[in-house]
């Protein structure tokens, strides 16, 4: 799994995005629709200029006080997010999301945002298989 190229193991449900002049109340309702963490922030031209996730709802904006309603994701989105290729390997994207202690990493080809992978992603069901596998073999061993 951890060699597969993130083209491979990123998220196949639509992402979702929002421009920057969204509110965070707008955000949320998008990402609490979809039963989903993370939400790209694109300009006009579709291109990638932030990221929002649930991290940020809390830390930026109600642990603050702010008001979700008036607030725009342009206010507390992380700018200019780290990106991964399509082509690089999911063990490389979860190396960077460690390295960077983030959960979510868009996968951009050139300069179009084309998905989004997650650490959530590891957790699929050949990892599940794998980690039974080791077990069962350690469980032989003894």
């Amino acid at each position: 799994m951890f060699s597969q190229l993130v083209r491979r193991v990123m998220e196949q449900e639509p992402m979702l995005t929002a421009p920057p002049q969204s509110t965070v109340a707008q955000a949320a309702r998008q990402m609490a629709g979809s039963a989903t963490g993370a939400l790209m922030v694109v300009d006009a031209d579709d291109r990638l200029v932030g990221i929002f996730t649930e991290r940020d709802a809390l830390f930026r904006v109600l642990a603050l006080g702010r008001d979700p309603h008036s607030t725009k994701l342009a206010e507390v989105m992380t700018p200019g997010p780290v990106t991964v290729s399509p082509e690089a390997t999911f063990g490389y994207a979860l190396q960077v999301m460690h390295d960077r202690r983030c959960h979510h990493l868009p996968v951009v080809d050139g300069d179009q945002l084309i998905g989004i992978v997650s650490s959530r992603d590891a957790m699929d069901p050949e990892l599940e298989e794998f980690v039974c596998e080791a077990q069962r073999r350690v469980s032989v061993r003894r």
